[in-house]
């Protein structure tokens, strides 16, 4: 009797750890890859802001520069396979739960099923791309394109307003959790040393204050071309990019924002390492 019920105890035990060992590799992976992207992405604005700027600064963009490397087809399939391991990630924190305050709660689990949904969309496009069936087309013609459709539907108006001001308020909220430092108790900060846990919260802050920055000039635009009802006022993270560039402050404010997208992929790099998942 004793002997059956160890026996299923570390039966039971033995599926647990690997369970947690496959979401952690899975999670590392994703946001590895995550890193990769942002920090491409923000090279990409550096070039168009220093006018040296050929590829489009968004995810397109990215994956084609990483095409044009040596080994550019085995990195791309490397990160479209990252980034279905962060969308599986995501899927276990909205099935089983998150670490952290409140990580079993409903509102984080829903948070984090958006989130799969999100990073299942940019694997698939990331591995249609590394197949050569398409995927990496410009952020800006698909923003106009989805935009267009919906604008046709009845109460289209009102739909893209909505994604609209739903983008906007993401952008806000990224840009307060970064402020905030929320990543903080998700962190192994036993393991850092001083130097590293400020390099953490300098790439974590500039990189989500820039982040929610663009997400915010995204939304912005939606919201613009539902008031207009006109889908060429919606803008892709390229043309979101650039209209940094026409403000009083030139072309400096998009340095500054590129800048920090290439924290944020560094910030992910440091999650990779340190995230407690």
């Amino acid at each position: 009797m004793n002997t059956s019920i160890t026996a299923r105890t570390g039966h039971l035990r033995a599926r647990r750890v690997g369970r947690g060992s496959a979401r952690e590799v899975a999670a590392r992976a994703g946001l590895t890859a995550r890193g990769v992207i942002y920090l491409l992405v923000g090279v990409l604005a550096l070039q168009i802001a220093f006018g040296d700027g050929k590829e489009q600064a968004d995810r397109g963009g990215a994956l084609a520069a990483l095409s044009d490397k040596p080994f550019g087809a085995v990195l791309l399939w490397a990160l479209g396979i990252g980034l279905v391991g962060m969308a599986l990630w995501r899927l276990s924190e909205a099935l089983f739960g998150s670490v952290g305050r409140d990580g079993h709660k409903p509102r984080k689990r829903l948070l984090a099923a958006v989130r799969c949904l999100f990073y299942a969309f940019v694997a698939y496009s990331v591995l249609s791309f590394a197949a050569g069936s398409g995927g990496g087309g410009s952020s800006d013609e698909q923003s106009k394109d989805v935009t267009a459709r919906l604008l046709e539907v009845p109460a289209g108006q009102w739909l893209v307003g909505a994604a609209g001001a739903a983008i906007v308020v993401a952008g806000v909220w990224i840009a307060v959790q970064a402020l905030r430092r929320s990543y903080h108790d998700k962190m192994k900060f036993g393991e850092l040393s001083r130097r590293t846990r400020r390099l953490v919260d300098v790439t974590g802050v500039a990189g989500g204050l820039a982040r929610g920055a663009v997400f915010a000039v995204v939304g912005a635009f939606a919201v613009k071309a539902a008031v207009d009802s006109e889908p060429d006022r919606a803008k892709g993270l390229d043309d979101a990019l650039r209209s940094f560039a026409d403000t009083p402050l030139g072309p400096w404010l998009l340095v500054c924002v590129a800048a920090g997208l290439v924290l944020f992929g560094v910030f992910s790099f440091a999650l990779a390492r340190w995230r407690r998942v």
